[in-house]
């Protein structure tokens, strides 16, 4: 017998419910949560400063293959501040 067996006996000779233990393929609900858990924890997020002062891009990478999964601001954003003439709105004109 096991712990739970014995468990399960005592607590019926006490007077009390038997306890049940939900494995995670009982359970749709939980083996879906413990699936996302196991993908989330597939990415990590780093933090890196920009090139202005007080500027960020936060990258979530791949802990497999190290790739970059997405990016903020994308990397087309940051080629494009890193341009001398660059200024916020530059981008748009917005003379009539």
């Amino acid at each position: 017998m096991d712990a739970a067996t014995d468990l399960n006996i005592a607590a019926v000779a006490v007077g009390i419910a038997p306890i049940v233990v939900a494995e995670p393929a009982d359970n749709p609900a939980r083996q879906q949560i413990a699936e996302e858990a196991d993908r989330a924890s597939r990415y990590r997020l780093v933090i890196e400063e920009g090139a202005k002062a007080g500027s960020f891009i936060y990258k979530m990478l791949d802990r497999v293959t190290g790739e970059v999964v997405r990016q903020l601001p994308r990397e087309e954003v940051v080629n494009l501040a890193a341009h001398i003439g660059y200024d916020s709105g530059a981008v748009i004109d917005t003379r009539a």
